[in-house]
């Protein structure tokens, strides 16, 4: 099977992927709420590398259907290498029929049309991109190195392309200063992008050993409780306006409601069971400790 370095991270809908880690790391690794790859010094692995974990699934490899390229954004690949990992993927997966990546805005931005195009033609599917907020206050103070501008013309030239476009957002990044903005500016870029193929909304969570947990014992940062996530992702929901359809879940395990329906088809639908949960919340909401990454 294939050898991985430290905590691999994929996205909920890759969970019956085969994941092959052809990136260590994240070359965008300061963002202050993030923990995931704080261990790893980016590396890109070597093709030879790649081909011996493939050998290893030789015996499985009638039953891969989908990949998920690890790790935080390899995207960041120049896109020769890409294309040899992508020709390798479908040498060794005859019944391959995906291939997804994680992404951030820089990686897309630093890519040609013509290049996006190739990885299209190759086989990549669908590109999972962090926007985590609109709000470029919460942006610059999470330090995600990145513009809200960034995030929709990356998204744009995506969808353009012909890729599967899923963005995650993170409800409670602003905290109780700026969760309005952080409601409001997230819906804003998701209209402007008109629209992701899938919205993944997240609720914040402060690991230990991260710049914001640090801020959090300071108090620096106020983090939101559970009622008033809901009363953030309610006015999202409530500011998205798009024509396009964009399927909208909230079911990741830090969230305290699951929810799911494609906007704008469910937008009312979603609105009345966030509003009936904010009415009689008791037994509704994911307790504290089911929370987990």
């Amino acid at each position: 099977m294939p050898k991985y370095e430290g905590l691999i991270f994929r996205p909920p809908s890759e969970a019956d992927s085969l994941i092959l880690q052809v990136e260590i790391g994240c070359s965008n690794n300061t963002c202050t709420f993030c923990y995931s790859y704080k261990d790893k010094k980016l590396r890109i692995r070597s093709l030879e590398e790649i081909e011996s974990d493939l050998r290893e699934t030789l015996p499985y490899a009638k039953r891969v259907r989908k990949v998920f390229l690890a790790d935080g954004d390899a995207l960041v690949i120049k896109t020769d290498k890409l294309l040899k990992i992508l020709n390798l993927l479908y040498k060794y997966y005859p019944n391959l029929w995906r291939v997804g990546i994680y992404a951030t805005a820089l990686n897309v931005l630093h890519k040609t049309d013509d290049e996006l195009r190739k990885l299209k033609d190759a086989g990549l599917g669908i590109i999972y991109l962090g926007i985590e907020s609109g709000d470029d206050v919460i942006l610059r103070r999470v330090k995600k190195n990145m513009t809200s501008a960034q995030m929709v013309e990356a998204c744009k030239r995506i969808l353009k392309i012909g890729f599967e476009l899923s963005i995650t957002i993170i409800l409670g990044l602003g905290g109780k200063n700026r969760w309005r903005e952080n409601a409001i500016e997230t819906a804003r870029v998701i209209n402007e992008i008109n629209a992701p193929t899938y919205i993944g909304a997240l609720t914040l969570m402060i690991p230990r050993g991260t710049p914001l947990f640090e801020e959090y014992i300071a108090g620096e940062f106020e983090p939101l409780t559970d009622l008033e996530i809901l009363k953030e992702m309610r006015l999202l929901i409530d500011q998205i306006d798009i024509t396009n359809k964009s399927i909208f879940r909230s079911n990741h395990a830090s969230n305290y409601l699951p929810l799911g329906g494609t906007l704008p088809d469910d937008k009312e639908k979603l609105l009345e069971v966030i509003d009936n949960v904010i009415k009689n919340p008791i037994g509704k909401l994911r307790p504290e400790y089911y929370r987990r990454l």
